[in-house]
């Protein structure tokens, strides 16, 4: 199956660098400038995946307002915010409003992103398959994640994840006790990064609970192997 992609960048030298990337992986990707031909486009027909840039043009937040109006289209269709803004607050705007992941744009973006798509054309399929790994449900004490619907919840309160968080916080919470190496966290998100980056993921991880339970400690560190899920 041929899946198709539609990017929504200003940039005309990076929107031809990630029309090339992702067309040779065998995508189908359809690429837009601004926000009013990406509107009518997914109007006439939405694809199986939206790659879309916050700022376009003069319009600081078009990304922002094309995700809320996809969501208006479709529920589900997986939306990754691919962008220069790289502050707390807007990766928490995004993940709000509905994307499956939020990417900040650096030299390495085009080595990964690839792998990270596929990923989520994965969970795709798990969950039009409806089988049982659809419904797989990880609960510790006061912690529950949804697999299916990649929500996470401490003290039944919503933690908001971009996607790789939420695979890297899946695969430590999964066996509790359980060392996780950088590698292994990596394999799960389906990212080749540094360690320092997989250290700044798991910062991120645990400030977001703690925004929640500001005395959360279920994430232990072993310095120089990796990290585990500490139940009380």
């Amino acid at each position: 199956m041929s899946y198709t992609i539609a990017l929504v960048e200003d940039d005309p030298q990076l929107q031809e660098n990630y029309v090339k990337a992702l067309e040779r992986e065998g995508y189908e990707v359809s690429a837009y400038a601004g926000k009013a031909e990406a509107v009518e486009a997914f109007e006439d027909r939405l694809p199986d995946l939206v790659i879309l840039d916050i700022m376009l043009g003069e319009d600081l937040d078009a990304g922002f307002e094309l995700c809320r109006h996809l969501r208006t289209l479709s529920p589900t269709i997986p939306v990754i915010f691919l962008t220069a803004r790289n502050s707390d607050i807007d990766r928490v705007s995004g993940l709000r409003l509905g994307a499956w992941d939020y990417l900040t744009k650096d030299v390495t973006t085009l080595d990964f992103l690839p792998a990270r798509i596929s990923a989520m054309f994965r969970t795709v399929e798990i969950l039009r398959s409806g089988t049982s790994e659809n419904r797989n449900i990880i609960e510790h004490s006061e912690l529950r994640i949804d697999e299916a619907r990649k929500e996470v919840y401490w003290q039944d309160r919503p933690v908001l994840l971009t996607l790789t968080e939420f695979w890297i916080l899946c695969s430590i919470a999964r066996r509790p006790g359980h060392l996780k190496s950088h590698e292994q966290l990596m394999d799960a998100a389906s990212v080749v990064v540094t360690n320092n980056a997989i250290t700044a993921h798991i910062k991120r991880i645990r400030n977001k609970f703690r925004e929640i339970d500001p005395d959360f400690d279920h994430i232990r560190s072993e310095y120089g192997m990796g990290y585990r899920w500490q139940t009380p």
